[in-house]
């Protein structure tokens, strides 16, 4: 777990260097995802950023989940992305930069933002740019003196709190934080309000190319919980951290633009609004098509699958999907066509997701509708929630995964899992979650206990 003592020099790295300490930025981070999306780095002094950018700091990827490497393999290193430098609001001598992995000089197959970047070099070779938008929703909570967890305020009580004025002024300080923070690195935030859930909330900020965004999503959990826990706060992304209480989802909200002129290929020839065009359609079909290996990456974890059900909140439905379908402004469908149209959301990614995973999947499989000219078939327009099992038969309507052992084993089983991940994490990522879900199993949990210990 060293360092190479001398790299080749980074163009460029000077300058940068002399801009960042004249802003008083003493130490800079080589910052890199594990399987889970979770922030790793190394901190360097300034004055090493040179070496930093070129490749400097190394580090043992068997220490790490999803950085698939043996104790005998050699060192992956860390490449930073000079464009992704961001000065940590919370602390303005440090700069945070996203980095690709690398391994004796070549790219590393098993790096998230490696195995993004491949994926939107196909969509390049299209002439395509892929833009995302994520709608960052997560649970502010304070722990309680016996341990239990509450919302951040103790007036967050109502049972239907959704947008609720009392709560968002509640929770102003430490949210006027965060959103002066994220407006300072430009991100553009336009909206933020308190969510369905009692503690919950949700950030919009300006959608950017799928690279930008995936980064932005990263940083942003790390921001969160910084900024929260100064305020004696947890941020949680946890998608379904209370039963009674709606997840918190990750709706990706995506287009793909023309390369060269930038112009919005989702938009409809005609200009209508709430529909997609025809190459938007295809990409429809696509990620339909392999929605249920998708749903193990955009729903990675045991407990995002309690939140794609159908009731389960105090306030009524969770409003999260539980049909493969797509369809107009209706948010009973995986894939929604907002009311502007001209994107596709897909509702079914929560909180928990690999951004850069996740977004490789989805950009793929709708490169593979385009390719191949897909038809998604008749969108669904009705309350997929209140049909009939035999009204869904009749349309067509299959169901997500209900829970992570059918979702790790229908990526398993979809080709396109191992195409865009590649043979080394597409192993890791199988056998990871195929343990958790084993664990998960032969946990004892409270409710049995309760339900067992005594009724017989």
């Amino acid at each position: 777990m060293g360092s190479l003592a001398s790299p080749s020099p980074h163009p460029g790295a000077t300058t940068l260097r002399q801009e960042l300490s004249g802003r008083g930025v003493r130490f800079a981070l080589a910052s890199f995802v594990d399987l889970h999306g979770v922030c790793k780095a190394k901190a360097v002094p300034i004055e090493h950023l040179e070496a930093m950018l070129a490749g400097s700091e190394l580090f043992t990827g068997a220490a790490l989940d999803g950085v698939p490497q043996d104790v005998s393999d050699d060192e992956v290193a860390t490449l930073p992305d000079p464009a992704s430098a961001t000065v940590l609001p919370w602390r303005h001598d440090t700069v945070w930069m996203a980095s690709n992995l690398q391994l004796k000089g070549q790219p590393f197959e098993a790096c998230s933002r490696t195995i993004l970047g491949r994926v939107l070099e196909q969509a390049r070779q299209l002439g395509l740019r892929f833009n995302l938008g994520v709608e960052t929703e997560f649970f502010v909570l304070r722990r309680n003196a016996d341990g239990s967890l509450a919302p951040a305020s103790a007036q967050d009580t109502l049972e239907k709190p959704c947008y609720d004025l009392r709560g968002l002024l509640d929770n102003l300080d430490w949210l006027d934080e965060l959103v002066e923070a994220m407006n300072g690195l430009g991100w553009g935030v336009y909206s933020f309000d308190h969510e369905d859930g009692n503690g919950q909330f949700e950030t919009d900020f300006d959608y950017a190319n799928a690279l930008v965004t995936a980064d932005r999503v990263t940083f942003f959990r790390l921001m969160a919980r910084e900024i929260c826990r100064r305020h004696g706060l947890i941020a949680s992304f946890m998608p379904k951290p209370f039963a009674d209480r709606t997840g918190s989802g990750a709706h990706f909200n995506m287009s793909l633009a023309d390369l060269e002129s930038g112009a919005n290929l989702f938009t409809p020839d005609d200009g209508s609004p709430g529909w997609v065009s025809e190459l938007g359609r295809q990409f429809i079909a696509g990620v339909l098509r392999h929605a249920p290996a998708i749903c193990a990456v955009i729903a990675p974890t045991v407990n995002s699958y309690k939140r794609l059900v159908v009731q389960g909140s105090m306030s009524g439905f969770t409003w999260a999907p539980v049909f493969i379908c797509y369809g107009n402004n209706n948010r009973t469908n995986m894939l929604r066509i907002p009311a502007a149209g001209s994107r596709v959301e897909c509702r079914a990614a929560d909180s928990s997701c690999n951004p850069y995973l996740a977004a490789a999947m989805l950009l793929a499989a709708g490169l593979e509708g385009i390719r191949e000219g897909l038809d998604p078939g008749e969108p669904n327009l009705v309350n997929a929630y209140q049909l009939s099992p035999e009204e869904r038969l009749s349309r067509g309507l299959t169901t997500l995964p209900r829970h992570l052992g059918d979702a790790i084993e229908a990526f398993a089983a979809d080709p396109l899992g191992r195409e865009v991940f590649g043979d080394a994490m597409a192993d890791a990522f199988i056998a990871f979650k195929r343990r958790e879900w084993a664990e998960y199993h032969g946990t004892v949990s409270r409710w049995e206990t309760e339900r067992y210990l005594e009724l017989f």
